[in-house]
């Protein structure tokens, strides 16, 4: 489901993750700033569980997970911090659920994708999943068996949604180069061939047939043609990390119909420009591409460079907003 006239995305949205501990609070702030496109915030700084890889291994069918030293470790049973994952998740829902009666329209939820997952996963002799392929062909499964149940539990609570989902695959780039350290630190895991990373991929998105997934990734070289031909309606990036070998692949993603999530409002604490100049480094991708401002509203969502953990409340608020104004100012004066 690539065509974007299949689907109405909003103008503006958030990555995933928000600073603090209080779920009402950021689904408050969520809701209230995304008006036509909000999403299910992730607050990583409750701790194990909460972070990216907990909450998403929580999801897993037939598949659990528990904190070791070195990170998250697949073993036999759910454990105390499986059950901790999920509680939070439901915490979260609970919040989302109390701010969108009666929503109706586009709605973003996250988790984290098969490969980045099985980057971070490890298994019982303290390896990355990467480094079995059976392993990661498992864990692509039950991910996608998880998914399915997380978002009719979300379609449940929230009937009015069109569910986005969101892949988040920072590491996929370093899985595509063999960039993966291994145990010891001082070797790196094989690089995973590029058919098999795209043929798992096109299967998870091809298994949500409910509305349109989104891949974000906010490390450099983003392989956006790879997750075209994997079926991504979206491709949601660091705008600041591209460079030119980039703009043929984004050239021909936003003619296919692919939107693009650009991340042009800073993850990190600081000074924000007017909401014009925010989106001035797009109408000048757009000129230098040769496409027709038109199309600018109907090809860009923007959002946040990455997400928003590590800033203050304050900053997250005001990030948010300046993106809602920003993608205003894109809409009202595409030239």
């Amino acid at each position: 489901m690539s065509a974007n006239s299949q689907f109405r995305f909003g103008d503006a949205t958030g990555v995933g993750s928000m600073p603090g501990g209080d779920a009402r609070e950021a689904a408050k702030t969520v809701t209230g700033t995304f008006e036509d496109f909000p999403f299910l915030p992730e607050l990583p700084a409750r701790g194990p569980g909460a972070d990216m890889i907990g909450r998403t291994a929580g999801m897993l069918v037939e598949l659990y997970a528990r904190v070791e030293p070195s990170g998250w470790r697949l073993g036999d049973r759910p454990g105390r911090d499986t059950k901790r994952a999920r509680s939070w998740l439901g915490e979260d829902l609970d919040a989302l659920e109390e701010f969108t009666q009666e929503y109706q329209g586009p709605l973003k939820v996250q988790a984290v994708g098969p490969w980045t997952l099985a980057a971070h996963l490890e298994l019982r002799n303290g390896e990355a999943a990467l480094s079995d392929a059976g392993a990661c062909r498992d864990l692509a499964a039950s991910l996608a068996e998880g998914l399915r149940l997380h978002l009719a539990e979300v379609r449940r609570r929230i009937p009015g949604a069109q569910l986005v989902l969101q892949l988040d695959e920072p590491s996929l780039t370093a899985v595509l180069r063999g960039q993966v350290k291994t145990a010891s630190g001082y070797r790196t895991h094989r690089a995973v061939d590029r058919q098999i990373v795209e043929q798992t991929l096109r299967d998870l998105v091809g298994a949500h047939t409910g509305g349109p997934v989104v891949v974000h990734s906010c490390a450099p070289d983003v392989p956006f043609a790879l997750l075209r031909r994997a079926g991504a309606a979206a491709v949601s990036f660091d705008f600041s990390l591209l460079t030119e070998r980039d703009e043929e692949a984004i050239g021909e993603a936003v003619e296919g119909g692919t939107r693009l999530f650009t991340g042009v409002v800073p993850g990190a604490e600081g000074p924000l420009s007017d909401p014009a100049g925010s989106v001035m480094g797009v109408r000048t991708l757009w000129r230098r591409l040769g496409l027709s401002p038109g199309l600018l509203a109907e090809a860009v969502t923007v959002t946040p460079a990455c997400g928003l953990a590590g800033v203050s409340p304050g900053y997250a608020r005001t990030a948010l907003a300046h993106c809602v104004r920003a993608a205003r100012s894109l809409a009202d004066n595409p030239e």
